[in-house]
């Protein structure tokens, strides 16, 4: 089984080495390096060329947004997480136009930490589900006031709140729990959403969303 091949960037030596005693335990997951601070952290990516780095956005040199960027840039092939304090949709929509493929915050369970570097090293998007309703939030709030109007009034409200369950991270039986309707009705909705907004999976929805200015960074 290959690994996934990781680079640690944090300037708190006691934060990699929880960070290392925890995915290291994961069979699928070794750890190449660790950066202090923000040029250790392009030399390693350049060096080592990690699948994955995951990513603190306040580094004393130059933030994790900057580093993010210049990676992204250099090696597009590299997928960067971000594990940070920060909570706000500042930071969080920042990150994601540079590039981030997750966002999760440092009081995250470590399962979520896990999650979301498999789902960037496959190449999918993973947002923390308190975040994610940001995202969604700001969507159909800049609908009802007029951008893109159109596209929204083509989804039924059925297909919104599906939309919204979406995009918090909810898999099709927990929505179909919550909204009392089976899990073919589900993906039945979801099928019909997508096709109306043009996309295809969760990740390509916040591209989307940023490509389109529905969200304000």
């Amino acid at each position: 089984m290959a690994k996934i091949q990781l680079l640690l960037v944090d300037d708190h030596d006691v934060v990699r080495s929880g960070l290392r005693m925890l995915l290291e335990n994961e069979d699928d997951l070794v750890i190449l390096g660790e950066a202090g601070n923000g040029h250790q952290a392009l030399e390693l990516a350049a060096k080592l060329e990690p699948d994955v780095v995951i990513m603190d956005i306040t580094l004393p040199d130059m933030s994790g947004i900057e580093v993010t960027r210049r990676i992204k840039q250099l090696h597009p092939k590299i997928a960067v997480v971000a594990l940070t304090i920060h909570e706000d949709q500042q930071y969080f929509f920042e990150m994601l136009q540079v590039g981030a493929s997750a966002y999760v915050p440092k009081r995250a369970a470590p399962n979520d930490l896990i999650a979301a570097i498999r789902a960037a090293y496959r190449g999918e998007m993973y947002i923390y589900p308190s975040l994610a309703k940001l995202l969604v939030s700001d969507f159909l709030s800049r609908a009802e006031d007029g951008d893109e109007k159109a596209t929204m009034n083509g989804l039924t409200p059925r297909e919104q709140e599906v939309l919204s369950m979406l995009a918090e991270g909810k898999t099709n039986e927990e929505i179909a729990v919550a909204l009392t309707i089976s899990r073919h009705t589900v993906a039945r909705h979801r099928e019909n959403l997508m096709g109306k907004l043009g996309l295809h999976n969760r990740s390509e929805l916040v591209k989307y969303a940023i490509r389109k200015s529905l969200i304000k960074p």
